[in-house]
């Protein structure tokens, strides 16, 4: 074996390898190494397509790993103490409310969070609104049976993110580190919410 074929086994091992990581970043790294390796191989036996299947795969792999090393960060920045779920955004829908409008009641079963953008919505049960930057819902995917603690109405016309527990989920397993920040970041909210609850003013903070 010389060392062209070395070059060749190493971006085969590499991708074995790839296929093997239960992580999304080390998994990514791991693809653009075995890329950057199939690639030169490919150029050294003069194989076009080889180089080429690669190179198209090359922009993917280093986004999505972009993509989850801003996310880590951001969450990082939010569970020490900015608490802001604005890195929330790419992975919701946006969803409209009017006046007097149920977005759940309390007993449903929970499938989603929400990070209100504009608009005020009022928990009846403890009496709380909820404005502008606040996340109502979250503590929902961490409760026995995902049943709603309470319900939630609209109460001035707005809009709110939706982001569903699947897609929390999703990221949650994908990066483990993820999962560490988004259980910090959301026992911080739930201490606000119960000190919250102590307090008679409205807030635009959080709910159960």
């Amino acid at each position: 074996m010389d060392w062209i074929e070395g070059i060749g086994y190493l971006g085969t091992a590499l991708t074995i390898s790839a296929s093997a990581m239960s992580t999304m970043i080390p998994l990514r790294i791991i693809s653009l190494c075995a890329s950057c390796a199939v690639i030169t191989y490919g150029i050294l036996i003069g194989s076009i397509p080889v180089a080429l299947t690669e190179a198209i795969q090359i922009p993917f792999n280093a986004y999505r790993l972009w993509q989850m090393l801003r996310l880590v960060r951001d969450v990082e920045t939010a569970a020490d103490g900015n608490l802001s779920l604005e890195w929330l955004r790419p992975f919701g829908s946006q969803r409209s409310f009017g006046i007097g409008e149920v977005v759940f009641r309390k007993g449903d079963l929970a499938g989603e969070m929400y990070y209100i953008e504009s608009g005020a919505f009022r928990i009846p049960e403890v009496g709380i609104e909820v404005r502008r930057g606040g996340i109502v819902g979250e503590l929902g995917l961490l409760a026995p049976g995902n049943a709603r603690t309470a319900s939630l109405v609209c109460i001035e016309a707005g809009k709110a993110l939706c982001v569903s527990y699947s897609d929390v989920k999703q990221l949650y397993y994908q990066n483990p580190e993820f999962g560490f920040y988004f259980l910090k970041l959301t026992s911080e909210r739930l201490f606000q919410s119960v000190e919250g609850e102590k307090k008679p003013a409205a807030v635009g903070g959080d709910a159960l």
